[in-house]
């Protein structure tokens, strides 16, 4: 259901899942249904429409779950801190990284749009994550990432964090010119890196 989008009747199916199942037993297939999306995605059989909707159904399921899964502490495999660098607003491809990252039961500390090097610096320094993630959707935007991760050079925090970087206008190529640990095509390949760098 999560795979497919299904997302108004999710909610009643898995109320009635909790009657009988573990609610990490049904998060489990959850966090299945959306690595199913992420496939599809990849392959080229899912638009990001269909990948959006998947997301959405996944976040609606959870909610009913939440209750149950505060009862149990969850184990994280990792705290990711995100954002989408200055001078951009644009949101959904770190979304669906966020999303996808929850599901993998990461930690997510999402600090929004239109982040300064000043603004990550603070949260690595409060929160200290293993990764922080850089989106960015324009060309423009992009140049963004270098000085971010200069700043953080600067501010001594490099050797503490793993930085990853994403969006349309970025490749490989520019990820590695800049100074980034790694870099991803979409959200299941950034779950894949992210996982990578932990280890």
């Amino acid at each position: 259901m999560v795979a497919d989008g299904e997302l108004y009747t999710i909610e009643d199916v898995v109320s009635q899942a909790l009657k009988a199942r573990e609610a990490f037993d049904i998060l489990d297939e959850l966090i299945a249904g959306l690595q199913l999306a992420g496939d599809r995605f990849q392959k080229g059989e899912y638009f990001v429409v269909d990948m959006l909707q998947a997301s959405e159904t996944f976040k609606e399921a959870v909610e009913v779950l939440k209750p149950k899964l505060g009862e149990r502490k969850t184990d994280y495999v990792g705290k990711f801190l995100i954002g989408t660098v200055k001078g951009d607003i644009h949101d959904i491809g770190k979304n669906l990284v966020s999303i996808m990252l929850e599901g993998a039961r990461f930690e997510v500390i999402d600090l929004g749009i239109d982040i300064s090097a000043d603004q990550f610096i603070k949260a690595i320094k409060k929160y200290e994550p293993q990764i922080v993630g850089l989106s960015a959707l324009l060309t423009t935007t992009m140049l963004e990432m270098e000085g971010i991760i200069k700043a953080i050079g600067e501010a001594n925090l490099r050797n503490k964090v793993k930085i990853m970087v994403g969006g349309a206008p970025v490749s490989e190529r520019y990820a590695s010119s800049i100074g980034a640990d790694s870099y991803s095509n979409d959200a299941s390949e950034a779950v894949e890196k992210a996982i990578g760098l932990l280890k």
